[in-house]
């Protein structure tokens, strides 16, 4: 069960970026959850950083935060990089 809660919360977090981020979008629902997933893993990087644990309650509300975060700030980083042709 956990996997599918992390797969929403994937897609969710990797399609609100995109929206968010402009340039071109492309991938589609497996494009959104890499990127919500990779969004995941730089976010929970993020927070920890600053101290920011987890939360005990509404814990899909503050992990589609953190994903939302790290998406936007992977995609910021991305498309700079692919905007040099680096």
């Amino acid at each position: 069960m956990d996997i599918l809660f992390w797969i929403v919360v994937g897609v969710i977090a990797g399609a609100l970026a995109r929206s968010v981020v402009p340039g071109a979008t492309s991938g589609g629902i497996l494009g959104d959850f890499i990127v919500g997933i990779i969004g995941a893993l730089v976010g929970g990087w993020i927070f920890h950083a600053f101290g920011y644990a987890g939360a005990a309650t509404f814990a899909w509300i503050w992990s589609t935060v953190v994903a939302f975060v790290g998406a936007v700030v992977f995609l910021w980083i991305y498309r700079a990089i692919a905007r040099r042709g680096v």
